[in-house]
């Protein structure tokens, strides 16, 4: 997919204010049981048609409006995916500024939670 430079600099700035991990090391977290929250930032109709095991859905259009009634602990562990990485990261530095502490965005998105074979629901 090709994106437009003023929001690849968008994304780039996010970038360098929040963590970022691998799928592989997300797929990591969930193998050894860590508690946190997965969170797929996708449109509805992304998640309608598939989405990472085990995550819930706050899309990126209103995540800001509804994460603090669905996860009201600010220094909760919270991994946010997209489809590839940017709205994610777009996604956790908002969250950030809204006071949550412990933000992860996973770089690679669900198409790389895909190619690395990982568990889907519908």
């Amino acid at each position: 997919m090709s994106h437009g430079e003023g929001f690849i600099r968008l994304v780039d700035q996010s970038r360098r204010k929040i963590r970022e991990l691998t799928v592989q090391e997300v797929a990591e977290m969930f193998k050894r049981g860590a508690k946190f929250h997965f969170v797929d930032v996708r449109e509805d109709d992304e998640w309608k048609a598939g989405r990472a095991k085990g995550a819930i859905h706050i899309g990126k259009g209103v995540i800001e409006r509804d994460i603090e009634e669905k996860i009201p602990g600010k220094s909760d562990e919270i991994v946010l995916y997209c489809g590839g990485g940017f709205r994610s990261a777009l996604a956790g530095d908002a969250l950030q500024q809204m006071g949550y502490t412990n933000v992860i965005s996973m770089d690679g998105g669900i198409r790389g939670w895909r190619a690395a074979g990982l568990p889907e629901e519908r």
